[in-house]
């Protein structure tokens, strides 16, 4: 790159601002002009965090903001927040605002996000039924569970069984509120096998949660004032004085699929590993508004999560400003809890796995988090899907309790690498009484799955 060229970023939070701290990194002001639009007030904010403010586990809404805009000006970047981006020109190289301005670019990064999947339900746009996505929902949830009078009814219906959902459902539950949670589908974390997923359910009823399955919704009741006052389903209703919508995150590409930005089959933005699209070379994308590509199967996938949008913000900022960078894909790795109990899962379970093509078979084990007879030892579970013939691993489940979770980076990492059971069985893990016993039920599982491939 040569003379002094201009990055113009749309979307001030994990994929934009990653992209663009990397750029400055690699790229001096007298090089590289950096401009960021950020529709909202807040740069660089943690939205995965949003659930612990609203249940009190995060001193308060700064604690969630990684970096200000005023941090990100002083390291040279020129950021603009309040500014909504309207329209893409491609032909012309210019970004129009709501505003009235218009931002010209040679190099273009579109890092919008997600949104909140919503259905079309009659009364999902009603006052007091919230989305999970940026740090006003946050505020308003919280100034919702507030304002509820002393001594009335206290109680919330989360609709949905995923990350957001359970997350949003145990912090409701400890601010004192009776909460129900609808699924449209059998069992919570749809991307769990069944046998996993009885685990979490069984986990959220404990924790003293309604919980229905099944049940479609068909509407979001509403009182005099046109405020939502519960949920009916195609079996039942439920009163709630708040709503909460856990149903999924989809990617935000209005503003790429206006200006014929090439859009994947995920409903995602189509780039390659460098983060370039595939159709207009001088534009990038990154984070919740872009199709990857699972690590294992090579498949399209949308998977919105923050780790991958500041990976490929930071893959992206380096490509721009000339240094070589590429994003590996995912495997989908993600981590949740529910009361005490800790779930995981990482790659493909069974019904992926049977998706891709592999013939496969799964292995369950029970074993506890510590040596048993090591206070606090709880229960955990953890199953393997391995290739037949090979043994490569091709996924991992974890479910159990404190400190059971993170085990799942174990098995992510070993599928990143292309470890087999009989690898991973072998393999130097750690081992103290506190942490695991003598033979942790990671190391358990691969031999278990390592004695079924040897037949």
């Amino acid at each position: 790159m040569t003379g002094r060229a201009r990055l113009l970023v749309i979307g001030g939070d994990a994929a934009g601002m990653s992209a663009a701290a990397q750029a400055r990194r690699i790229r001096a002001e007298d090089q590289l002009e950096i401009v960021v639009l950020e529709q909202g007030e807040d740069t660089s904010f943690s939205a995965c965090g949003i659930p612990y403010w609203i249940g009190d586990l995060v001193g308060g809404r700064d604690a969630l903001v990684a970096r200000t805009p005023e941090e990100h000006r002083a390291q040279g970047l020129t950021v603009h927040t309040g500014t909504r981006a309207t329209a893409i020109d491609t032909e012309a190289r210019t970004v129009a605002t709501a505003d009235g301005r218009s931002f010209d670019y040679d190099t273009l990064l579109i890092a919008t996000g997600g949104k909140p999947t919503r259905p079309p339900i009659p009364g999902l746009d009603a006052a007091g039924v919230f989305g999970v996505h940026r740090l006003d929902d946050g505020e308003a949830i919280r100034a919702a569970i507030d304002e509820l009078p002393a001594g009335g009814p206290r109680r919330a219906v989360v609709l949905g069984g995923g990350y957001i959902g359970l997350e949003m459902a145990e912090v409701l539950q400890s601010r004192g509120l009776d909460v129900t949670v609808v699924l449209a589908d059998p069992l919570p974390m749809g991307l769990l096998d069944a046998d996993m997923g009885e685990l979490v359910l069984a986990a959220m009823r404990e924790a003293g949660m309604t919980v229905h399955t099944d049940q479609a919704v068909e509407e979001v009741l509403l009182d005099p004032d046109g405020r939502a006052c519960g949920v009916r389903t195609d079996q039942g209703s439920y009163d709630a004085e708040v709503v909460v919508l856990g149903l999924g995150m989809g990617p935000e590409v209005s503003l790429a699929e206006g200006a014929g930005i090439a859009i994947g089959v995920t409903g995602g933005i189509d780039v390659d590993a460098t983060m370039r699209s595939r159709s207009h070379p001088d534009v990038f994308a990154a984070g919740d508004c872009v199709q990857t590509h699972h690590q294992l199967t090579g498949e399209p996938q949308h998977v919105a999560l923050g780790t991958h949008a500041n990976k490929q913000g930071r893959v992206a900022g380096s490509v721009i400003a000339g240094r070589p960078a590429r994003f590996g894909g995912v495997l989908g790795t993600a981590l949740t809890k529910v009361g005490d109990t800790e779930i995981g899962r990482t790659g493909l379970c069974t019904t992926q796995a049977e998706q891709a093509g592999y013939a496969f078979s799964s292995d369950v084990v029970e074993g506890t988090t510590r040596a048993g007879y090591y206070p606090g030892a709880e229960a955990v579970t953890v199953k393997l899907v391995t290739e037949t013939g090979s043994g490569r691993i091709l996924g991992g489940q974890v479910v159990g309790g404190q400190g059971a979770g993170k085990r799942v980076d174990v098995l992510a990492t070993a599928i990143w690498a292309g470890m087999t059971a009989d690898d991973l069985a072998a393999s130097d893990l750690s081992y103290a009484p506190p942490f695991s016993p003598t033979y942790d039920v990671v190391s358990v599982a691969a031999r278990k799955a390592s004695a079924v491939v040897r037949g």
